[in-house]
């Protein structure tokens, strides 16, 4: 009986999956009269963005040059032009309904899996991840979860037929989960003290066992192959990144000396709650920080309730490269909050250009991604949207057209057939 549900529920899912891939860009693109936010810190007004090929070929200002006739032309007067906006360590495409199990393939059992790698797992067809797209949110890193190391994520392009199509960035890098020094105690609605993990050392020991054991594998001759450990390969000489979950002090700085221990090259903290406090470390070690949901209650009851509103400032001021991300609970719908998130960033001190850059080309360089995709320039992908108005506000983001290297997708989703849908209805009455 069990089997027949979950073939029905496949079954259910396809049909009713996602809108149809656009098709490859034939024909030239013409954008002209908007203000364009290039996400490098720059806007400029009346912008003129030639786009060819999936590529970006120009970009003028339209108050001081012409160019020659486009196959398409779109007047995107009185709107603002923005990048594609990135969502990292998502679980998009890997949980389609939490409460049925068939559906749900974000974690694999086990402790240290850095062989397990998402994008094997990867749904095109999720509902849920259509319902990001309308809000500008057009590329992400499909990320694993569970164990201390969950394994590899790579980095997708949110419109297309299978992962091989949606393919960015293959294998870009670990994550791993870094003990807690601290356990909290209590029920959840009775929430106790606060006392130290006894196991925090002998947890840390693990990971540094697993690592010498990893690059022992690696250095050696050994005919006999083993998956976890090849899977390390790349972590050292910086071909993958080793992505670090981690929001306390101590944590994050325990994190750090590990990275300098192993002679690890890259090194993306995640989470970052309290990386304020060590801010200076994490410069002098050259790490960038992909901050936790801003939308978010500090950890603490003694702490400034408007703490996660200023951490993005307090980060960027201290000259680290920071991005956001959305991990935690209703994190696959709450992908399409991300602009508001960097909004939220703006409203609390950031300069509101810098803020775009915490979901665009800040986010692009942390991925490794910033060659083709985070900003609008020339030679890079036309990966871009129209809205209406200020991207980063909820009341304004409207997007009137989006494209995908170059590829016009639709902006229609199940919601919004069902918007139209009831509107007609209840218009008729």
């Amino acid at each position: 009986m069990k089997k027949i549900t979950y073939i029905l529920l496949l079954i259910t899912l396809s049909v009713v999956g996602q809108q149809t891939p656009a098709p490859k860009q034939s024909k030239s693109i013409l954008i002209y009269g908007g203000t364009a936010h290039l996400g490098n810190g720059k806007v400029m007004e009346q912008a003129l963005i030639s786009i060819q090929n999936g590529k970006i070929i120009a970009i003028l200002d339209g108050r001081l040059a012409k160019v020659a006739p486009h196959d398409i032309q779109i007047n995107a007067s009185g709107q603002h032009i923005y990048p594609g906006i990135i969502a990292p360590n998502s679980t998009l495409g890997l949980v389609e309904i939490d409460a049925v199990r068939a559906s749900d393939d974000e974690s694999e059992i086990g402790s240290f899996n850095p062989h397990i790698r998402s994008i094997i797992a990867y749904n095109t067809e999720s509902k849920v991840t259509e319902t990001a797209r309308p809000n500008g949110v057009l590329l992400a890193q499909i990320t694993p979860r569970g164990g201390r190391i969950a394994g590899t994520s790579s980095i997708v392009q949110l419109d297309a037929w299978n992962w091989e199509d949606a393919l960015i960035k293959e294998n870009d890098g670990i994550h791993m989960r870094w003990p807690n020094s601290y356990a909290r105690t209590g029920w959840w609605a009775e929430p106790g003290g606060i006392e130290p993990n006894k196991k925090y050392e002998e947890q840390v020991k693990e990971i540094q066992d697993f690592f010498d054991q990893a690059e022992a594998y690696l250095k050696s001759n050994t005919s006999v192959k083993d998956i976890p450990y090849e899977a390390m390969k790349g972590i050292h000489d910086g071909t993958k990144t080793l992505y670090v979950n981690a929001n306390g002090e101590k944590e994050i700085t325990d994190a750090i000396l590990f990275k300098r221990k192993n002679n690890i090259k890259k090194m993306v903290i995640v989470g970052g709650y309290y990386a304020y406090k060590v801010a200076d470390l994490i410069k002098e070690n050259n790490i960038a920080v992909l901050l936790r949901r801003v939308h978010d209650l500090p950890l603490s009851e003694d702490e400034d309730v408007n703490l996660p509103y200023k951490m993005a400032r307090i980060l960027v001021q201290k000259g680290i490269l920071v991005g956001l991300e959305n991990a935690g609970d209703m994190e696959r719908m709450q992908t399409r909050n991300l602009p508001f998130y960097a909004g939220t960033c703006a409203a609390w001190g950031l300069d509101k250009e810098i803020a775009l850059q915490l979901i665009t080309l800040n986010t692009a360089k942390i991925l490794g991604i910033d060659a083709q995709y985070g900003s609008l320039e020339v030679g890079k992908s036309a990966t871009l949207f129209i809205s209406d108005g200020d991207a980063l506000n909820m009341k304004t983001n409207i997007l009137t057209y989006a494209f995908i290297d170059g590829r016009q997708i639709s902006l229609e989703s199940h919601q919004t057939e069902l918007y139209q849908r009831y509107k007609k209805k209840y218009e008729q009455e």
